[in-house]
């Protein structure tokens, strides 16, 4: 035999060794049962949630059937075995941690008599041929009955048996609950965690570098949404490109694209609240999981690599994750390990004006150089009606391009030292790198008038649009290149350590208690240059594209370094973030009957510090620092043809000149630090009822939490320290109504709260005005959070074999906000000697903070808050209906719509679509994410009524194929249209006046995935 024929058979030993096994594992591992005599139609539910398997019931067969009381530790057939004593009833196995309901085919056994032989025997392969030998007709035909529906419902893999895990948590819950299962681990289908989380109803995502970074749930900013991993709230932070309105992170958005999506195997988003969740969402809480050991069972390894092509970089990059976990000592201690791996080349390509606007608005006028116009421009009040005209300020175009690396690691280990006890140490690495050069070129037209002193330009001609208000086209001499390079590295790192318990007391009580610490820095250098040109003929043409600009030099080389005669260096600065978090909370369990009631305490500390350094900023000729444009086929993923190339810095060669020594002197007024204490406690009862044939189930509590606030920094050279505290008193209630087994109906309302923004507590650079006694620029820590009444009203319809079709609605009274205002009060004793040490500060100007009032501009409470109301509606339909092979197909999809007062941030409509095909072996799946556009700010700058964002409509593809067992290939594609990113202004309110358009490219992934 050769060594090919001995690896073979190698591989399917081990192949029929984990088929026969993975039964018999499942079968034999113990579980904790706590349920009490019932009807067997909520007993069946609570003994699949308590043993995590899935179960399917007939209605008809357990209808007016009640079951036996189970309590104690045992194994899920033990657990069915005595649940369905006397009953007339048998649990068959259809698949691993799977099992069909069927009629009993041999006389009811008493409970002395039963055996765990009465249940084993029966489900394995050849089982259901001698049981159907040996059973009677009518128990032939009730199982026959029930079989083709327990095979075709729970025997699923792939997408098909993650959505139907995710609805089973949906449905179960008694909040309104929506869930995201990966088909196993490492197999979540998106480039980071946002990007999966976009496929749930009510959220939309924002993008940098064609990547997820933000999530904005049911209409809020990110700042509204709770992020929690493993149990605990965490930190994510990271830097961003200005040009998408992003800066590094110090505030409470949660960065989603720090963590590879691989790492987890579950996302739940809460969208309703409980007591028994900690505050702080009042859009929701998302919930992130790791794996840990006790998910499987023996020795699990789990592989995959693939390579990443990206259209517009032409480059391909890695990607790999590893996952080995074990469990031994008669399954009473387990470890787990993962890690992923990936690197990724972005591009970001595309042409910009930086924003429109007219000389009247900007406060100057065009050079009276008598130009050429063509078309009639509209008048708005300028003595010059060519003043009302809008034009690009600095139109460009841009390159953004970003080498990243993301690393994660997990561990975990779980022991069963004693009966009852369970205890779980998790620890998560992330890292984040990113690596980026941009290069912008920029052409002068920012402030009209007399060319000079690399301002200004000459009008030549100019061409009107058919409405009046905007140049289409423009021809200008003297116009100043002022071309931008910038370098920007910046490191994200996080780091948690959880250690958690649970312990069953008795059969009745249960206690979990956990602690755990989370640390996020987000460091980023900033090097930034402008080289500036001699005046050149510049002209530019919309006509053809309201988007991308033809632009003409003339006579006129960008490419020529010797063309740029200054330099200057914008920026050059360091800036740090550090967030700290630290949990610690207990709950009480106690179950009786239908009921349970649940107490527990928490408390949180989370601690934000911001610091920055400035290093010099020399002004040099450029001609020996300036390079050639370093990128290829600039621009052909954006126009046919490409963009114009140019000049850049070369920083290689400015690394080396001894421009720079390298030195950085802190800015010691522009740090600051945030401490929020939180200590909350909460009491909460769960449970269900019968009225007639339908179930309701019932969850209701309130929660108490005080926060206690501390904010820092240095005010003209003396430490300011502010404490302020405040507390919130938060009921809530859901209920949930099985009319059907198959049909729910919700009602939840709760008093919601999140937290004042960072930037709202911060008081580092506060200006002073003592001859006008006015405070400015002064955060605020006595701020009280914004709380809102929440409202959800809903029905989910759980049809055919898996299929869902679900609707509701919600509204949220924000009933506290903030807002900005002009208050006449007192300095606040803290600040008094900081204004004693202002070398500006003169007791002549009878402004003593100790007896003057001061006019302060600063955010506080209001009264006046948005009120945000929305439709969702989901629908699930796998084709189980249709014969052959069209069985396979499906289709995921979910609509939503939103309206509030304040709609920042918000798209009124957004959608997602997934059409699938998956035979458990083979799949196939083409998902849409489609959000409408949304306002960025109103008024927005340089004179525009708003400025938005284009709500991009995203296509992704993803397929897969087992070629054994264990090993599978798989093709994915993202972003497969290339679809554009793009900002806009409106102008006087009625205009489109683009201000970034932009590319990434298609990201396409191949790749292979061993697991055993």
């Amino acid at each position: 035999m050769n060594t090919s024929d001995i690896r073979s058979a190698l591989f399917a030993s081990s192949a029929i060794m984990c088929i026969v096994a993975s039964p018999v594992q499942a079968a034999a591992q113990t579980r904790q049962f706590a349920i009490e005599a019932q009807p067997a139609e909520t007993a069946i539910s609570q003994l699949g949630r308590q043993g995590d398997i899935q179960i399917i019931a007939a209605r008809r067969l357990t209808h007016a059937v009640r079951t036996n009381a189970v309590r104690g530790e045992m194994s899920v057939d033990d657990a069915l075995n005595r649940l369905l004593a006397g009953t007339g009833l048998t649990a068959r196995r259809t698949g691993p941690g799977s099992y069909a309901i069927v009629a009993r085919a041999t006389p009811p056994m008493s409970p002395r008599t039963l055996t765990q032989t009465s249940l084993t025997s029966a489900p394995s392969v050849q089982a259901p041929v001698a049981a159907a030998q040996a059973a009677s007709p009518a128990a032939e035909a009730a199982a026959a009955d029930e079989e083709p529906a327990a095979n075709s419902e729970i025997l699923v893999t792939g997408f098909r048996g993650s959505l139907a895990k995710a609805q089973d948590l949906k449905r179960r819950a008694v909040n309104l609950t929506e869930s995201i299962m990966a088909e196993d681990m490492a197999k979540m289908p998106d480039l980071n965690l946002s990007e999966s989380i976009q496929r749930l109803p009510g959220v939309a995502i924002s993008r940098e570098g064609g990547e997820g970074r933000n999530i904005t749930l049911r209409g809020f900013s990110p700042d509204f949404t709770r992020t929690t991993l493993n149990g605990m709230e965490v930190p994510a932070s990271s830097d961003g490109l200005d040009s998408g309105g992003f800066t590094i992170n110090a505030g409470r958005a949660f960065d989603f694209h720090v963590f590879a999506s691989e790492l987890f195997n579950r996302i739940d988003v809460q969208k309703t609240q409980r007591a028994s969740i900690e505050e702080g969402g009042i859009a929701g809480t998302v919930d992130l999981y790791s794996a840990k050991p006790f998910d499987f069972k023996g020795f699990h390894v789990v592989g995959s690599a693939q390579g990443g092509y990206n259209t517009m970089t032409r480059k391909v990059d890695p990607r790999a994750t590893v996952m080995i976990s074990d469990t031994f000592a008669d399954d009473k201690i387990g470890v787990l390990f993962s890690a992923a791996y990936s690197k990724r080349t972005v591009y970001q390509e595309g042409f910009s004006s930086v924003r429109w606007t007219s000389p009247y608005v900007n406060g100057d006028s065009w050079a009276d150089t008598n130009p050429t116009v063509t078309g009639t421009p509209e008048d708005c009040g300028a003595a010059d009606r060519l003043d009302c005209l809008w034009a690009p300020r600095l139109p460009r175009a841009d390159f953004f391009g970003n080498d990243q690396k993301r690393l994660g690691l997990t561990g975990s280990i779980q022991a069963k030292p004693i009966d009852g006890l369970t205890l779980s140490l998790d620890a998560l690495y992330s890292q984040l790198d990113n690596d980026r050069y941009s290069y912008n070129s920029m052409e002068w037209l920012l402030t009209h008038g007399t060319p000079g002193n690399f301002v200004g330009q000459t009008p030549l001609s100019f061409t009107v649009a058919p409405d009046g208000k905007q140049l289409v086209a423009a021809a200008f001499d003297d116009v100043t290149s002022w071309y931008e390079s910038r370098h920007q590295t910046s490191t994200s790192k996080f780091r948690q350590f959880v250690f958690s318990g649970d312990y069953e007391v008795t059969s009745n009580l249960k206690i979990d208690a956990m602690v755990g610490k989370a640390r996020d820095t987000a460091d980023r250098t900033e090097l930034r240059f402008y080289a500036r040109s001699v005046p050149h003929y510049y002209a530019y043409d919309y006509s053809g594209s309201k988007d991308v600009a033809k632009v003409d030099y003339g006579d006129y080389d960008p490419n020529d370094a010797t063309n740029f005669i200054n330099a200057t260096t914008p920026a050059n600065r360091l800036n740090n973030v550090v967030k700290d978090n630290f949990t610690a909370k207990t709950n009480a369990t106690f179950t009786k009957g239908r009921f349970t009631a649940q107490a527990g305490f928490a408390y949180n500390r989370r601690l934000v510090r911001y610091s920055e350094a400035q290093g010099e900023l020399p002004t040099f000729d450029p001609s020996s620092y300036m390079t050639a444009f370093p990128y290829s086929h600039f621009g052909s993923g954006v126009v046919s043809g490409g963009l114009p190339t140019f000049a850049v810095m070369d920083f290689d060669a400015i690394g080396s000149s001894g421009l720079f020594s390298g030195n950085y002197t802190t800015n010691v007024a522009a740090g600051w630090e945030v401490v929020e204490k939180t200590t909350g406690g909460y009491g909460e009862v769960t449970g269900e009822i019968d009225i007639g044939s339908m179930t309701l189930r019932l969850d209701g509590g309130a929660r108490w939490v005080r926060t206690d606030v501390e904010s820092s920094a240095v005010i003209s050279g003396s430490p300011v320290d502010v404490k302020r505290h405040y507390d919130n008193f938060l009921p809530s209630f859901n209920a949930a109504l099985n009319i059907t087994p198959d049909l729910v109906a919700r009602f939840a309302y709760a008093r919601s709260m999140t937290r004042p923004g960072l930037a709202s507590l911060n008081i580092a650079a506060p200006v002073f005005e003592y001859t006008t006694r006015t405070v400015s620029n002064l955060g605020n820590p006595a701020l009280k959070p914004y709380l809102s009444n929440d409202f959800d009203l809903g029905f989910e319809w759980y049809f055919s074999k898996g299929g869902l079709f679900s609707v509701g609605v919600f509204k949220k009274n924000i009933i506290s906000s903030l807002t900005t205002s002009v208050v006449q009060q007192s300095v606040p004793q803290e600040y008094w000697a900081a204004i004693y040490a202002d070398p500006r500060y003169d007791a002549s100007y009878q402004a003593d903070p100790a007896t003057a009032q001061y006019t302060f501009y600063s955010t506080v409470n209001s009264s006046d808050g948005n009120s945000v109301k929305g439709l969702e509606a989901t629908l699930n339909v796998p084709f189980t209906f249709l014969p052959g092979a069209l069985s396979y197909f499906g289709i995921a999809s979910n609509y939503t719509h939103v309206s509030a007062r304040d709609s920042t941030g918000l798209s009124p409509n957004s959608y997602n679509f997934t059409a699938y095909y998956d035979t458990g072996d083979l799949g196939l799946r083409l998902s849409i994410n489609k959000r409408d556009d949304y306002l960025l700010s109103q008024p927005g700058g340089n004179g525009h009524v708003q400025e938005r964002k284009y709500g991009p409509t995203q296509v992704d593809f993803s397929a897969y194929y087992n070629l054994t067992k264990q090993i599978s290939v798989n093709l994915q594609g993202i972003n497969i249209t290339n679809e554009r990113e793009r900002i806009y202004g409106t102008g006087d309110g009625t205009q489109y006046l683009v201000r970034e358009f932009s590319k990434t490219g298609a990201q396409w992934f191949v790749g292979a995935r061993y697991q055993f």
